[in-house]
C-alpha cells in the first residue's frame, strides 16, 4: 500500500497546530530525562526552548510565521554552534523525535515528510 506523499508546505494544513503542538510536547517530555541531551537545554527555559521549536516548525510547514516574527531567520547552524552536536547527539535527537511522532499519532504521510526533514537537518547541524 503506497502513500500519498505530502509537500512540506502541506504539511500544516495536515496536521495542524495541535500536531506540531503533540509532536513538540511528546519530544520535550523525553528531553528533561536524556542525559546526552538534557544538558543543551537549559532547566530554566524548557517552556522556552519548546516553544521555539513548535514555532520553528510550524513556520517551515506551512504554518504561521510567528517565528520569523519573533526570532528573524532561523539561521540553525549559527544558533546550535555552541552545543557539542555530535553522531551521538544527532542519532539521539533522531531518536526521540522518531518517538515523539509515534506518540503524537501523526498520519503515516506527515510521518515520513518529517522523518526525511529531521534526520537530514540533524545531520546537517553535527559540528563535533
Amino acid at each position: 500500500m503506497s502513500v500519498e506523499k505530502v509537500e512540506e508546505q502541506d504539511l500544516y494544513a495536515l496536521i495542524g497546530e495541535a500536531g506540531f503542538r503533540n509532536l513538540v510536547a511528546a519530544f520535550y517530555r523525553q528531553v528533561a530525562e536524556d542525559e546526552i541531551l538534557s544538558p543543551m537545554y537549559p532547566k530554566h527555559d524548557m517552556a522556552g526552548s519548546e516553544e521555539r521549536l513548535r514555532d520553528f516548525l510550524l513556520f517551515r510547514f506551512g504554518g504561521p510565521m510567528d517565528y520569523l516574527e519573533k526570532r528573524g531567520h532561523p539561521r540553525l547552524k549559527m544558533r546550535h554552534a555552541p552545543f557539542h552536536v555530535d553522531e551521538r547527539a544527532r542519532d539521539r535527537w533522531v531518536a526521540m523525535m522518531d518517538r515523539a511522532m509515534v506518540e503524537a499519532e501523526l498520519p503515516v504521510a506527515a510521518v515520513e515528510t518529517l522523518t526525511a526533514f529531521f534526520h537530514s537537518t540533524a545531520t546537517f547541524l553535527r559540528n563535533a
